[in-house]
């Protein structure tokens, strides 16, 4: 993660504990990464105080803004006693993706970190809409983080789709792996990789007789497991710690997660957006719900603002 220089940290003003800022100032003492801590507010009733002028209402809105600045400086001054660079960023806006994804687009931000929130029932992370259209829409990697310090020799696991030979595909598990092992230096930890592949398509075996599907999936196997240890081979990865097994990734990458204890997940997203979204939906979000821990969600390269 040495790559991420200007780190977009989303604060959570409901939350004692601010997960987010905590991961920052973490990475920010093995990268020497500038940090702003931002906050989107929004009070419907200062709009709504119809007996007030304009001005009033501006005022009482900066008054807002102000009060909240104090907050985020208190949070920020221990940080900046350790000559972390830190500066706050507080905006009035009524949709707090949208405040984050114009704030990106506009200072050009090459990370957000922001907070998930736990269920203690399920022990599974519970994503707000704010999460999703976050992960959908901002142009740069989105780093979601669980509230709790990253251990020295933590498990790295960087999900790949090695079979793919498409160009942007490559490219994504370029990046995809440089990032799991930028994490991996600063942990002392380890980088594994998961590839998931499909099984017998079951259609294909009713409908063609002479279809085999044992040579079918053995083919499938092979080929996965090629690509994945020529791509390991290729960064420097021991075979090892590479995880290639038949089935979908929403069920495969949470598995070998859980399996290796990982402290964080690095997947592709192509963010879709609208109506594609809504019917065929994100492979990369059905994982992302699933998992326990850490999630860096990458985009391609040149990733539209949509």
């Amino acid at each position: 993660m040495a790559t991420f220089q200007d780190v977009l940290v989303v604060l959570d003003p409901t939350s004692e504990s601010q997960k987010a800022l905590n991961r920052a100032l973490e990475l920010a003492e093995h990268t020497a990464c500038r940090i702003t801590a931002f906050l989107s507010i929004y009070d419907f009733s200062y709009e709504m105080t119809t007996m007030l002028s304009g001005e009033e209402r501006e005022s009482m809105r900066l008054a807002v803004i102000k009060d909240r600045e104090i907050w985020i400086d208190s949070l920020l001054r221990a940080a900046r006693e350790k000559s972390i660079e830190c500066t706050t960023k507080v905006v009035w806006h009524n949709r707090p993706f949208e405040a984050i994804v114009e704030s990106v687009a506009e200072n050009g931000y090459d990370l957000v970190i922001k907070g998930t929130h736990d269920h203690d029932v399920l022990k599974s992370m519970i994503f707000t809409p704010t999460d999703w259209n976050v992960l959908r829409k901002c142009p740069c990697p989105v780093l979601l983080v669980k509230d709790h310090a990253w251990p020295e020799h933590g498990q790295v696991l960087a999900a790949v789709n090695a079979g793919s030979e498409q160009a942007h595909h490559k490219a994504l598990n370029s990046n995809i792996i440089k990032q799991a092992q930028a994490v991996a230096r600063m942990l002392h930890g380890q980088v594994h990789l998961v590839n998931a592949y499909p099984g017998t398509p079951i259609h294909v075996a009713i409908e063609i007789p002479e279809f085999n599907p044992t040579e079918y999936n053995d083919s499938m196997r092979h080929h996965h497991q090629d690509a994945v240890k020529a791509l390991a081979d290729s960064h420097g990865i021991d075979t090892e710690y590479c995880h290639v097994l038949e089935g979908m990734p929403e069920d495969v990458i949470p598995k070998v997660a859980q399996d290796i204890d990982a402290e964080i997940v690095i997947i592709g997203t192509i963010g879709r957006t609208g109506l594609s979204a809504a019917i065929i939906g994100n492979t990369a979000e059905h994982v992302i719900d699933r998992l326990d821990c850490d999630i860096l969600a990458l985009k391609p390269e040149h990733h539209p603002l949509s």
